[in-house]
């Protein structure tokens, strides 16, 4: 089996949490499956949430998500020190506010210089994932893709295909994983220089109508973990790799 690698990074990058605060808005710590599928809906030129809402008779789902939902991706978090910013900035058109002046007084919080190792599993049968492959190799994107938000640009760079192979047996993850599909975390026996372990509930689905948010916890960490079952395991280049 094949799979399609790329690294992504930036700048800066924004995932809100839909939960709204009166002072901040927050980010999610890492890209979730629905924002992944955005950037290579954005590639595709596929349409999203707002052309959605413009139908007079709407979709179930925007059209990246409905053609991109099935595919099996694996996100590796190449920073394991997480870095975020408060930024405070004015929005200033006339209908941001109701206040004197209609000036609006903005705080999000922002990830700095984020960076990924995304990887999908290819199937030869497909030729939305043939035109993927064919962009991405190209560097042909339909619209510039962003992390987030378009404030913040993505940088995709180091895309090549490489050889998968399902794995019956590994206490090592170097990927996101999904917590549910992990019995036991335990401290290596071999000598680490630095332990690590970050868990976060992440969107992974949306709900049919609502398009809302449906969460999984997912989990990462240079532990050992003991898991339930391998079946969407996989070694690639020479990395241990959850896909879902």
């Amino acid at each position: 089996m094949k799979a399609l690698k790329f690294n992504l990074s930036g700048k800066t990058a924004f995932f809100k949490k839909p939960d709204v605060n009166s002072y901040v808005y927050f980010t999610y710590s890492n890209i979730h499956k629905i924002s992944l599928l955005g950037i290579l809906g954005a590639i595709l030129g596929l349409e999203g949430y707002n052309q959605q809402k413009r139908k007079v008779k709407p979709s179930i789902y925007p059209e990246f998500y409905e053609k991109l939902n099935d595919l099996k991706i694996s996100i590796v978090p190449k920073n394991i020190s997480l870095t975020k910013k408060i930024q405070v900035f004015n929005n200033s058109v006339g209908y941001a506010s109701f206040e004197e002046g209609g000036n609006l007084i903005v705080k999000e919080q922002w990830l700095e210089n984020p960076e990924w190792d995304i990887y999908i599993l290819l199937d030869d049968n497909s030729s939305l994932l043939k035109n993927l492959e064919e962009r991405l190799l190209k560097y042909h994107f339909t619209y510039i893709p962003y992390l987030g938000k378009n404030d913040h640009i993505a940088n995709i760079k180091d895309v090549e295909i490489l050889n998968v192979q399902n794995i019956e047996s590994t206490c090592e993850i170097h990927s996101l994983i999904d917590k549910t599909v992990v019995e036991t975390i335990s401290q290596p026996k071999k000598v680490i220089r630095e332990y690590f372990k970050y868990e976060e509930r992440l969107p992974y689905k949306l709900e049919e109508i609502t398009n809302q948010y449906i969460y999984q916890k997912f989990l990462h960490t240079n532990f050992n973990l003991e898991l339930q079952c391998f079946k969407n395991i996989y070694e690639c280049n020479n990395l241990n790799l959850f896909f879902f």
